[in-house]
């Protein structure tokens, strides 16, 4: 893929001390807007974009952040971190979804073998990260769009609060199951990216791959009919079933973030584990239609190019479709950027990329 140019997204003193800046796990466009998260904080950021003569983006300034706790409860309260991992917008709604995964200790430089033993061998749960929240748009007097707790009889809800979770669905899953008391980057359950089209949300898993073959879950929730600031798994196609599991051969690759482009889905895919590459593009044609197929082969993805990685930076973590004319492109924004991407004025550099088709 052509790199064709780079914009910078400017972040408020409060984010650059939470780091937001440099974790950003998720985005999606909005219009003149740029919806983003970390994997550090239990918040949502929107950027306002620039734009030169010709319509093209030259970056995102003016930030505001959204507290999730300000419009749905969270299971562990605001202070513990989401670890958003993805974000959607379909149908006046703004989607975020957790990781749902349990977290395995780093060792830290300088601390002795016994101590880094016990280390690796302690695994976190943090409640929060089992979330997915469904956060109803308005349009400001501003002209740009916001989120609200309620809108008429549109309320901002959350699947996560009583041991009804996406991880809860699974329990009983021959596939994913297994993989459920696995720390992320240990090849265990870890979501990375969400669409939203029509009342289905596809959701992306890191990991666990099974012997080459990546997974994506497809649910269609809805609200909870004895709590509106709630949602539950709504049966799919008039049957029984909550959820479906779509299996895609991404050649060892895990999902790292999905994007809708019309009836198709953009799939970025990297590592499960711990490491730096490869990293592509690829297109899952029909993906967004009722009758998508359950296993998808090789042959039925289309790769549109490799994306830059570094040496234990610049992990590429997000994607967006631009609306900026003639041709597809790409933004594409990186957790653990490298230095030369960070900026003096509270800045990091994304991506803009294009393609054919």
């Amino acid at each position: 893929m052509i790199v064709e140019r780079r914009v910078t997204l400017r972040f408020g003193l409060e984010s650059r001390e939470a780091e937001t800046h440099t974790n950003l796990s998720a985005v999606r466009q909005d219009g003149r807007c740029l919806w983003v998260a970390g994997d550090e904080t239990a918040t949502i950021e929107r950027l306002t974009a620039t734009v030169d003569g010709d319509g093209h983006v030259t970056g995102y300034e003016a930030q505001t952040t959204v507290a999730l706790a300000d419009l749905v409860p969270l299971p562990a309260g605001r202070d513990e971190e989401a670890d958003i991992e993805g974000l959607a917008r379909a149908g006046g709604w703004l989607w975020a979804v957790g990781s749902h995964s349990l977290k395995r200790k780093k060792i830290k430089p300088g601390q002795s073998d016994a101590k880094s033993r016990k280390r690796l061998a302690t695994v976190v749960r943090e409640d929060n990260r089992y979330i997915l929240v469904r956060l109803p748009l308005v349009t400001g007097d501003d002209g740009l769009p916001r989120v609200v707790a309620e809108d008429g009889d549109r309320t901002a809800a959350v699947l996560g609060l009583d041991e009804d979770s996406l991880t809860d669905l699974l329990a009983d899953d021959p596939h994913l199951a297994p993989f459920l008391s696995i720390p992320s980057k240990d090849n265990g359950i870890d979501i990375e990216g969400i669409a939203a089209h029509g009342d289905r949300l596809y959701i992306g898993l890191r990991g666990p791959v099974l012997r080459g073959w990546a997974v994506l879950v497809e649910i269609r929730p809805g609200t909870h009919p004895n709590d509106s600031r709630r949602l539950r798994a709504l049966p799919l196609d008039g049957g029984k079933d909550l959820y479906r599991t779509h299996f895609l051969d991404l050649r060892g690759l895990g999902i790292r973030d999905l994007c809708p482009h019309g009836d198709d889905l953009l799939v970025l895919t990297g590592p499960s584990m711990d490491l730096d590459g490869p990293v592509q593009v690829v297109r899952w044609r029909g993906a967004a239609t009722a009758d998508a197929a359950e296993i998808v082969t090789s042959d039925e993805l289309e790769v549109l190019g490799d994306l830059p990685y570094g040496d234990g930076d610049d992990h590429a973590e997000g994607i967006a479709v631009l609306d900026e004319g003639p041709g597809t492109r790409l933004l594409v924004v990186y957790d653990s950027p490298s230095p030369e991407r960070l900026t003096p004025d509270g800045g990091v550099v994304a991506d803009v990329v294009s393609f054919t088709g």
